[in-house]
């Protein structure tokens, strides 16, 4: 549990050497939920920070699970945004589904091809299915790369709304990750993260995935001021959501 400390200060070392280039996201050990709570705590109030990161699942457990909801409830306290990072697949998913077509292959569609992908839209499914939201509703949540697979089948996500066998009725599930009628109750942002093409502006920002995915020839820039989109859209999915993320955050 310690190392979560060091690493989030030696991260608030970097931070404070270049602010004009740096901001930090906490590493939480979130095998242990309670002090995970109190380390983000700590990274917003004192170190700065501007949210955390996690994966999806920790051992044998989703990030739904109720063992996790300390975290959620320090989050929503604070107003702090949490990253879904995408992580490969548990191995009996990866031996069944991503696996016989040689090293290289298998390694690539179980990771950034796009088993990272399947499995971190799969989890906020979960996070939202499981009532995880509707329990902490002031909860920021942002995904990578389009949302994670899961904007591409928003309608058919959306037929699950009646399916929960317990709690509230999972209403507007497509509104977690754009902008929808129904954003007042569920909203997460998405980013680009190495993807380019656009959705809604007001629950979009642009990321990249450098130095991993490597754009050419200022591609980023090229891109912001190339889409055809208005300039309010531009500032917004450039910097603007982001910045207003953050003054929300409670330091």
């Amino acid at each position: 549990m310690a190392l979560q400390s060091v690493c989030n200060d030696r991260l608030a070392d970097a931070v404070r050497q270049r602010p004009d280039r740096l901001q930090g996201f906490a590493t939480l050990a979130t095998p242990d939920p309670d002090a995970a709570a109190a380390e983000l705590g700590r990274a917003i109030t004192e170190l700065g920070f501007n949210g955390a990161m996690l994966y999806g699942r920790m051992r044998d457990r989703n990030l739904d699970h109720p063992d996790f909801w300390p975290i959620f409830e320090a989050a929503e306290a604070l107003n702090a945004p949490l990253y879904l990072h995408p992580q490969s697949p548990p191995p009996a998913v990866r031996a069944a589904y991503y696996s016989g077509l040689g090293d290289g292959v298998d390694a690539a569609l179980a990771t950034h091809g796009l088993g990272w992908h399947y499995d971190a839209g799969l989890q906020l499914l979960r996070l939202i299915l499981g009532g995880v939201l509707d329990r902490f509703p002031g909860l920021q949540l942002i995904l990578g790369h389009w949302g994670e697979v899961m904007l591409f089948y928003l309608e058919r996500i959306d037929r699950m709304t009646g399916t929960r066998q317990s709690g509230p009725p999972c209403v507007g599930v497509c509104s977690q990750a754009t902008s929808s009628s129904r954003q007042e109750e569920y909203s997460a942002s998405a980013t680009f993260s190495g993807h380019s093409t656009s959705s809604g502006p007001d629950r979009i920002m642009f990321a990249s995935d450098y130095p991993y995915v490597m754009v050419p020839d200022g591609g980023s820039r090229r891109f912001l001021e190339g889409a055809e989109i208005s300039e309010v859209d531009r500032e917004k999915i450039a910097s603007g959501n982001w910045e207003r993320l953050c003054e929300d955050i409670r330091r």
